[in-house]
């Protein structure tokens, strides 16, 4: 690696003031990260930034690039939105209200203009995370051509990120059974919804494992329909429905066969 590791005294502590500012504000922390990044002040320490961000902050490399993202939209916005007319307490006031736009990868003039009609959207408050993430969805749409990766009878995971109502089934696998233009029609193992193309993650599944974790969605369905499941029903099966694999293990095996036999031999 070119160049000295050594820090001089002033670099150090240059580095040390940045490391306590990007314990505080996300503004100010993303700004810090982008200047010990481009200025190599990790270099005495680490071999690269991301080793250095993992051990001095225990931030991961998307969720420090994260912080570096929100730090320049946060920039891009204060420096445009005056010219938009709109009250600067309207910024932003947390990273993840911003994690929407960084993630879309959006230019500087859509950036501003996605905040705005965020603003708008929350009637003229400083937006949630949820409801910037839907005017960046509604941009998109009406901006870029529908494209929907995704098959009918494909086994996906739900990833909720900042849509609220799919909280409750974040990190559930579920089944497509309908393609729409940016949505899919999905079935989990208790309900039917419609999940947003980007809140889907494929599982890649070959034939056999897809018709193993089929069976299991047909039992878990199964227990469901019968409608007298109690708290500990419910709780294992929904410890079943954020399964990370597609086949059960010895003791889930069993505890799904205790609630058959439980709830579906006595009722047949």
């Amino acid at each position: 690696m070119g160049g000295s590791r050594e820090l001089s005294r002033e670099e150090q502590q240059l580095r040390s003031r940045l490391e306590q500012t990007v314990r505080s504000a996300f503004y100010l922390a993303g700004q810090a990260l982008e200047q010990i990044q481009t200025q190599k002040l990790y270099r005495s320490t680490h071999d690269n930034f991301e080793s250095y961000c993992l051990d001095t902050f225990n931030f991961t490399r998307d969720y420090a690039y994260l912080k570096i993202g929100a730090a320049r939209v946060y920039q891009n916005l204060l420096d445009n939105l005056p010219t938009n007319n709109l009250p600067s307490a309207f910024l932003p006031t947390k990273q993840g209200q911003l994690r929407p736009i960084v993630k879309a990868e959006l230019r500087s003039v859509e950036q501003v203009l996605v905040w705005n009609n965020a603003v708008s959207m929350a009637v003229n408050r400083v937006p949630t995370s949820s409801v910037v993430a839907e005017a960046v969805r509604l941009y998109l749409r009406e901006n870029q051509t529908p494209h929907n990766p995704f098959e009918v009878g494909e086994v996906c995971r739900i990833v909720a990120r900042d849509v609220s109502s799919l909280k409750k089934y974040n990190g559930c696998w579920c089944m497509i059974s309908e393609l729409q233009d940016w949505e899919c029609l999905v079935d989990t193992w208790e309900t039917e919804l419609v999940v947003p193309i980007e809140n889907l993650e494929s599982w890649g599944l070959d034939e056999e494992q897809h018709q193993q974790i089929f069976d299991i969605g047909v039992r878990m369905t199964s227990l469901y329909e019968t409608g007298s499941l109690d708290d500990a029903a419910y709780w294992v099966l929904n410890g079943l429905a954020k399964l990370d694999r597609f086949y059960l293990s010895p003791v889930e095996e069993k505890l799904l066969r205790v609630l058959e036999q439980e709830y579906l031999d006595k009722s047949g």
